[in-house]
């Protein structure tokens, strides 16, 4: 065997072996990827089915409910556009209340209630995380706030 051959095989053995490397480094990396939707297009149908994605807006106004006896907490998030129901069985954050800006990290369930994993709450009294504003800016509802919320 000439030692051009050779080269020409170590050349393709290296750049399948680079391939390989490559396709399993995406194929792992692309269960952890962690979508950012808006409550609009979860409900327009963008949003992956059995697939973790964050679900992002605000919390409406009235609308958090707490199970009896139970860690589990039901409240909608909307982005002045369209609604969506989670459902969180956990202890929220202190910073969590109603009329400011959350993001729910989980999937959504086969009842189009978002059943979340986690729940992230707004750190100060201007943050808002900026996924969410730019949803809301998108849907231009930006600096509009719920009936009773506290003012921006």
């Amino acid at each position: 065997m000439k030692a051009r051959h050779k080269r020409l095989g170590i050349v393709i053995v290296a750049l399948a072996a680079l391939g390989l490397a490559t396709f399993l480094v995406l194929n792992a990396l692309e269960g952890n990827l962690s979508y950012f939707f808006s409550p609009t297009e979860v409900a327009d149908g963008k949003a992956p089915p059995n697939h973790v994605f964050r679900l992002g807006g605000l919390v409406e106004a009235g609308s958090v409910t707490r199970e009896q006896g139970s860690l589990t907490v039901n409240f909608v998030v909307t982005d002045m556009a369209k609604s969506i129901t989670v459902a969180y069985s956990g202890i929220l954050p202190d910073l969590f209340a109603e009329g400011q800006g959350v993001i729910a990290q989980g999937r959504l369930g086969p009842d189009n209630v978002f059943v979340a994993e986690e729940v992230l709450a707004k750190h100060d009294e201007t943050y808002m995380p900026p996924e969410v504003a730019s949803a809301l800016e998108s849907a231009g509802k930006m600096g509009e706030r719920h009936p009773g919320s506290k003012p921006l």
